[in-house]
């Protein structure tokens, strides 16, 4: 199969999805566990179902292969958000031993699935490194920004990139505010989302001068979430494909934004699905294939 996706916007072709079935399993095991997760809230089984139903269908509807991680007694909670356990490059997958200590052999489930529908594995990140999906950003298929903070550490950055130094060629350190602590999930692409080539959704308050400055001198337009819509995952968008990106339903200016500037805007209910975990489009899905 076709893989490599050094880009946040190409067209997708081919992504890796986990429906809740498999990840939150059933009402029962979520009461249960909900609150070792770190969730807002406990979700609504049978509300999350319906909400991932549209979700899937804006996926199907405009990707071509959509592959579905199956259940794996190593996951949790989490393992929903399929984006977090690796990344995929041109010669293959790296996978990374997650940050947030229940998601520590998530990546384990997710090479195994990958390999076996013909993924090839460039490497992994090995302890003491740590590194996770959202804190990797490709700015260009040349270049990548890294968010530097508590689920991504210096080791993990090293390794990463002795794996890419033949397909990368300039690596942005982004560090990575404290934000509302240690056990809360503030990933690099937590405050970033490309939209196009040239537009980007950003929180800036949380965005070093050095990394904003950078962006805009790249001819980047940013499009400025303020606080009540960062906290409910809108800086949060998967693009499909050039102009055309998943938003969070309930952040209708960041959608009027992108729509003002041409973007094409597909929503869908989050609440239970994303909000909770915080976990919106990106993080529930992995591109394998951008064209």
């Amino acid at each position: 199969m076709k893989y490599g996706c050094q880009s946040m916007v190409e067209e997708i072709e081919a992504i890796l999805i986990k429906r809740p079935q498999e990840a939150f399993i059933s009402q029962e095991n979520l009461d249960k566990t909900w609150e070792e997760f770190k969730y807002f809230g406990c979700p609504d089984y049978e509300t999350v179902l319906k909400e991932y139903e549209v979700f899937e269908k804006l996926i199907r509807d405009n990707v071509k292969d959509v592959y579905t991680l199956p259940y794996d007694s190593r996951t949790g909670l989490d393992s929903i958000y399929a984006h977090d356990p690796l990344k995929i490059t041109k010669k293959g997958a790296i996978y990374f031993p997650m940050g947030k200590v229940l998601r520590g052999k998530e990546y384990l489930a997710t090479r195994a699935y990958l390999e076996e529908i013909g993924v090839p594995t460039l490497g992994e990140i090995k302890a003491p490194g740590k590194m996770e999906g959202g804190d990797v950003l490709w700015i260009d298929e040349k270049t990548v920004a890294i968010g530097r903070g508590y689920r991504t550490n210096d080791e993990g950055i090293r390794q990463f990139k002795e794996l890419t130094k033949d397909v990368v060629e300039e690596y942005i350190i982004v560090p990575m505010p404290h934000g509302d602590g240690v056990d809360a999930c503030l990933h690099l692409m937590s405050i970033i989302s490309f939209v196009d080539n040239d537009k980007a959704v950003v929180y800036s308050k949380y965005m070093p001068v050095f990394f904003r400055e950078y962006l805009m001198e790249r001819g980047i337009t940013l499009i400025e979430a303020d606080d009540d819509e960062y906290d409910y995952l809108g800086t949060n968008l998967l693009a499909l494909k050039p102009g055309k990106v998943i938003l969070i339903k309930g952040c209708p200016k960041v959608q009027k934004k992108l729509e003002d500037l041409g973007v094409e805007v597909l929503t869908y209910e989050g609440k239970e699905l994303s909000y909770r975990g915080t976990g919106g489009p990106t993080c529930l899905t992995a591109p394998l294939y951008r064209k």
